[in-house]
């Protein structure tokens, strides 16, 4: 995959007393792919959109890898340059709108604001622009809801206008944050719809957070499956749809409900599956610090 546009290689992060958060984590994301990052909570998927963007906590440090953005490897970047870098080729459409938008300003500037003052548009050119995205994303009326609070429009309408906003630059790549998970089941599938619709619309490459591999045999190409931190599989949908290669990834697959058989009953992760990646994770873990 030497064409890939965004490159991580063993990828490591801990906190500041030594606890792994990512443990040499790689994978690939192709011009235009959608590619998906799979685990339960706390795997460590949020994580790695984080450190692409150079925006994980305080208290998370990365201690090895490289993160190649189009040839060009961040890590070896000063902070200023390096998030320069991503906010001219990289955006975020964040898990709960509701938080991710300013409650005390109105829906124009806050996606006008980041053309004018990052990447340099006129004012008029981006405002221009954000009617032009509220209305390819299906919001009635633009107009108004540029001048609206977040708190006037309903939780669909405010995840729309995240994507409005992240599509607003046409980047190259947009990192989705588990995108539907504060919105009911009904808008959730309008927003997955219009998510794949805009990104195949661009041709953006897109990294979908999510913990739902329903959602990932409809939205995305190849996926990564995660687990503490580490990918214990990546490849393509059709190869893992038709049979995992890691058992950690067909127990996961083996636990997805099935629409089809919706009185059938539920399939948790054995716990020898759980104790057998656990022992791989420890004994790398052994490794990393320089013993068997």
């Amino acid at each position: 995959m030497s064409n890939a546009f965004l490159k991580i290689r063993n990828l490591s992060a801990q906190l500041h007393d030594g606890t792994p958060i990512l443990r040499a984590v790689s994978l690939n994301l192709n011009p235009g792919e959608v590619h998906g990052l799979v685990g339960e909570s706390g795997a460590g998927k949020s994580m790695i959109g984080k450190a692409v963007l150079g925006t994980l906590p305080h208290a998370i440090k990365i201690t090895s890898g490289e993160i190649w953005l189009d040839g060009e490897n961040l890590l070896t970047l000063p902070t200023a340059i390096w998030r320069k870098r991503i906010g001219a080729r990289a955006a975020l459409i964040p898990q709960d709108p509701l938080t991710a938008l300013n409650p005390s300003r109105r829906i124009g500037p806050q996606i006008t604001n980041r053309l004018v003052d990052i990447l340099g548009w006129r004012r008029a050119d981006a405002q221009t622009r954000a009617l032009d995205l509220l209305a390819e994303v299906h919001i009635p009326d633009p107009e108004r809801v540029m001048r609206a609070y977040p708190h006037e429009l309903s939780g669909g309408m405010r995840q729309r206008i995240l994507i409005a906003s992240a599509f607003a630059a046409e980047p190259d790549m947009i990192i989705a944050d588990e995108p539907t998970t504060a919105l009911d089941v009904v808008v959730q599938k309008q927003i997955l719809h219009l998510i794949r619709d805009m990104q195949q619309r661009h041709g953006t490459a897109l990294l979908f957070v999510t913990h739902d591999l329903g959602v990932v045999s409809k939205t995305c190409q190849s996926l990564s499956i995660l687990y503490a931190g580490r990918v214990v599989e990546e490849t393509d949908i059709h190869s893992f749809f038709n049979g995992p290669a890691h058992a950690y990834s067909a127990a996961l697959l083996a636990a997805t409900p099935k629409y089809t058989a919706p009185t059938g009953s539920l399939k948790p992760v054995p716990q020898s599956v759980i104790d057998a990646v656990q022992g791989e994770i420890a004994a790398f873990d052994r490794l990393g610090r320089g013993g068997a």
